[in-house]
């Protein structure tokens, strides 16, 4: 993602009309007892930005940070986080999103679920091993052939924080890594190795906010499907709005042909432009140009090109 996480954090890069995590914390509105949830934050160098943010926007939310200042994989991350991680745990990656309805927790039996989705070709992922009984034997990653296409999709419930943590706490202690980095997958498998119970809870959207091309293919999914304001834009003379978009109602904007599948943050100025599958944040100003299929940050001044642009924030260019 860059070069927009030079500045930024990736969970605070746009996404139609708002931030990436905006959309995470909106995963967890059907948790039972969602009042009495507490977040956890494992955040990199540029973490003060998103307790900024949550301070912000989720004023009312309990959050607690945890840095991981060396990339040493996700087991090491929860590891790291685990004066936190006591009873039931939800686990989701911040550049990954789906829809499922998590009502159904508070009956749940097992230890362990993971999230899965079916896929053409699976070996650029890990998969779910099950048995006749429907319950996971093992996690596979990256597996060599397409015969089992059930990705998991990185959102999983653990029944006990705490167990979780013993099974990371041995995998460290087996030193089981892949490339220098301790894996989850590796210790879910110590898990199901102690005979715990698990299973998968199959979904049909998967959504991925991690590189540039899969943000704008997810921008336009949540536009078409929740976020499109355009039925809220005063008409004007001039502007032609093409559906479905999300226009800040504080943007300004002149002489334009907006749309499909763009995404445009507060207070950006638009003037004479032709903007489609885009995604402009915040403060950015447009001039006589035609744009297709960018990511522009914030504060970014773009004047008289017609190209394709991926800038991160308070850029400047012209021609």
């Amino acid at each position: 993602m860059r070069p927009h996480t030079w500045s930024k954090p990736k969970p605070l890069i746009g996404l139609a009309g708002k931030a990436v995590l905006d959309y995470v914390i909106d995963q967890f509105d059907s948790v039972p007892n969602r009042q009495n949830a507490e977040f956890v934050f494992i955040v990199g160098p540029q973490g003060d930005q998103v307790r900024t943010y949550m301070d912000h926007h989720y004023p009312d939310t309990t959050a607690h940070y945890v840095l991981q200042s060396e990339m040493r994989g996700q087991s090491d991350a929860l590891f790291l986080a685990r004066e936190y991680l006591h009873g039931p745990v939800l686990m989701a990656f911040s550049d990954t999103l789906i829809e499922t309805d998590l009502s159904f927790l508070k009956d749940e039996t097992c230890d362990v679920l993971a999230w899965v989705k079916r896929v053409e070709d699976p070996r650029r992922f890990g998969v779910a091993e099950i048995n006749s009984a429907g319950l996971v034997t093992r996690l596979i990653e990256k597996p060599q052939d397409i015969h089992n296409n059930l990705v998991v999709v990185g959102f999983y419930y653990f029944k006990s924080g705490e167990q979780l943590i013993a099974a990371i706490e041995e995998q460290m202690r087996r030193k089981v890594t892949l490339r220098g980095e301790f894996f989850l997958t590796d210790a879910i498998n110590i898990l199901l190795e102690q005979g715990i119970c698990m299973r998968t809870r199959e979904i049909q959207t998967w959504l991925d906010a991690g590189t540039i091309d899969a943000l704008l293919e997810t921008n336009q999914y949540l536009l078409t499907n929740r976020a499109d304001n355009s039925a809220e834009i005063p008409p004007k003379p001039g502007v032609s709005i093409i559906p479905p978009v999300y226009i800040h109602p504080s943007a300004r904007i002149e002489a334009c042909a907006i749309g499909p599948y763009v995404s445009v943050g507060r207070d950006c100025s638009l003037s004479q432009a032709v903007i489609k599958n885009s995604i402009l944040e915040d403060g950015t100003q447009i001039t006589r140009m035609i744009l297709e299929d960018s990511v522009v940050g914030s504060n970014v001044r773009l004047v008289g090109q017609a190209t394709r642009l991926n800038l991160g924030d308070n850029s400047w260019a012209q021609s």
